[in-house]
């Protein structure tokens, strides 16, 4: 009899040896799959059309994209709103899981991590194609333009500041990765591509050199980034809401949307780390890491968020229609019977309903019942976002609801998707999986020194030493 560490969801989930475990984790960078130059050569492609649709935009003004004095924010803001929010979900999953010690986290975090570090500077670029002209952005970064009223401004340090917290984050549990995979490079040929891994590692390294005291320091590092991470995140998402509460729109000032802001972004976060754990789990074959269970259990924290996202956005509706009110009851009932019902009503059954019906059933929660649902989400939510920016947006001041017939007359503006817009759009998302793929070229996948760490015991998880 022997003692073996497992954890305690079951057999099928024991450790894989350590050898195993660092050859899945460093196959992405040692190994070049034949789908990988041909995957980075239509993402580039695509990412590239974005660019030049941009730069089509800044040459005919933002008329090219749909805007318009009946519609003066649209597409771009939903945009800002929706890759900033998947970014949160990411890092503060991935913090809220070190904080508890789960110990089924551990072939999660650095992907989860990637995805927060790539989406977030991405969301922060729409700031560019909603300004316009692209040289009003030193009003951001140029002391002597700044506006200390301007909640933009605000969002500006908030979201800055969070995207350094996000690469401390990323680059923590890295070092002692790096060093692990510093060492692997030793017995492979010299080469150009060897050398400039090795080179990258040295500086990852530092001066970390494994000790127990140093790596009870790096924890302690990595602990203290994660609380901190879940306010700064919170604080990101709330002031993002103020650029829309601080309005004098009906649909935009609404004391709920900090709360609102910041429950869709966890929600629509978790659905997007499921989609990225699961193609890279498929491209990677990393199948004797991440298991049926980790999906299951992302799964149903995603759901306990989409509850209560629903239950906002109930109340929302609710207490902005029962009020009476002429601007919120035109507003709502644009929403939910009018012009924006469609979108309104696909959101609610396909990013609402749909997964809770998922997860509800056990023959319907399995990993591609949940990689399903998740897509569902991210479709739905990005479809929301547009549903809050573009109605009152397009609500006209004057002859609106107050005069007669405002609720139902046909005085609302409109906004019309063009190529522009929908280019840009389609070269964000493409520029998600483009980023992650180069990440994982230069950096294990899965976070070695943490999962043997908890394997051995040497964290409190949910592994437990039993008889075998």
């Amino acid at each position: 009899m022997t003692d073996v560490i497992i954890p305690n969801v079951g057999r099928d989930e024991a450790a894989p040896q350590n050898a195993d475990l660092r050859a899945a984790a460093m196959r992405p960078v040692l190994e070049t799959p034949r789908w990988w130059w041909p995957s980075i050569a239509v993402l580039t492609v695509i990412v590239l059309g974005g660019i030049a649709a941009w730069v089509y935009q800044v040459a005919n003004g933002l008329g090219t994209a749909g805007y318009s004095d009946g519609a003066f924010w649209a597409i771009y803001e939903a945009n800002l709103v929706t890759f900033i929010g998947v970014s949160y979900g990411g890092a503060v999953v991935s913090a809220i899981l070190r904080l508890t010690h789960a110990g089924w986290r551990a072939p999660l975090t650095r992907i989860a991590e990637a995805t927060a570090l790539v989406t977030l500077p991405i969301g922060m670029v729409f700031i560019i194609p909603h300004l316009g002209d692209p040289s009003r952005i030193w009003e951001l970064v140029w002391p002597p333009y700044w506006n200390l009223t301007s909640p933009i401004l605000w969002d500006f340090f908030a979201v800055s500041t969070y995207l350094l917290a996000t690469i401390v984050f990323f680059y923590l549990p890295l070092v002692p990765d790096a060093a692990i995979a510093l060492e692997r490079f030793e017995d492979e040929p010299p080469s150009k591509r060897v050398k400039v891994r090795k080179s990258l590692y040295r500086v990852l390294v530092g001066r970390f050199g494994g000790t127990p005291y140093e790596r009870r320091r790096l924890n302690g590092a990595i602990g203290l980034i994660a609380i901190m991470i879940i306010p700064m995140a919170v604080s990101v998402h709330s002031v993002l809401s103020f650029a829309f509460a601080s309005s004098s729109r009906a649909g935009y000032m609404e004391t709920i949307l900090p709360v609102y802001f910041v429950v869709a972004a966890l929600y629509s976060g978790v659905a997007l780390v499921v989609l990225t754990v699961a193609a890279s789990r498929k491209l990677f074959h990393l199948e004797a890491f991440v298991t049926p269970r980790h999906f299951v259990r992302l799964g149903f924290l995603m759901i306990a968020f989409g509850a209560a996202y629903l239950y906002l956005t109930f109340t929302e509706y609710l207490i902005d229609g029962y009020s009476g009110t002429a601007g919120a009851s035109a507003w709502v009932y644009q929403i939910v019977a009018g012009r924006y019902a469609i979108p309104f009503w696909i959101y609610f059954v396909a990013g609402g309903i749909a997964p809770l019906f998922i997860m509800m059933f056990r023959r319907f929660r399995t990993t591609s019942g949940v990689v399903v649902a998740s897509f569902l989400v991210v479709a739905a939510l990005w479809i929301k976002r547009l549903v809050i920016v573009i109605p009152p947006a397009t609500e006209p001041l004057v002859n609106s609801p107050l005069a007669k017939g405002g609720v139902l007359a046909g005085n609302w503006g409109t906004y019309h998707f063009t190529w522009v817009p929908i280019s840009i759009t389609i070269a964000a998302t493409a520029a998600i999986p483009l980023l992650l793929l180069v990440v994982f070229r230069f950096v294990p996948i899965l976070s070695m020194a943490e999962m043997e760490e908890i394997a051995e015991g040497h964290e409190e998880s949910d592994y437990q030493e039993v008889g075998a």
